[in-house]
């Protein structure tokens, strides 16, 4: 289905925009699966359409590191010692 495709969870970095801190986008219901915080910036796991929906409103940049699937996979490879 295409619109499953296209809101494919990604691993990825948000960093604030100015004038907008971790601590303020952590209190807006946007729905992400936070899984670090740092002082400047975040990484989530989140649908594409929300990751879109920050870069739209200018929140945060949004550097996408891999979809989950991706990071899954690779982060299974490491565990077994197949890295590549």
């Amino acid at each position: 289905m295409e619109v499953a495709e296209q809101d494919e969870a990604w691993v990825a970095r948000l960093t604030p925009l100015a004038g907008i801190g971790v601590a303020r986008l952590l209190g807006m219901p946007l729905g992400l699966d936070v899984w670090e915080r740092h002082p400047g910036s975040l990484v989530v796991a989140a649908p594409e359409s929300r990751l879109a929906e920050l870069e739209r409103r200018r929140l945060a940049t949004v550097e996408r590191w891999a979809t989950l699937e991706q990071y899954q996979a690779q982060m299974a490879q490491r565990s077994t010692g197949n890295e590549t």
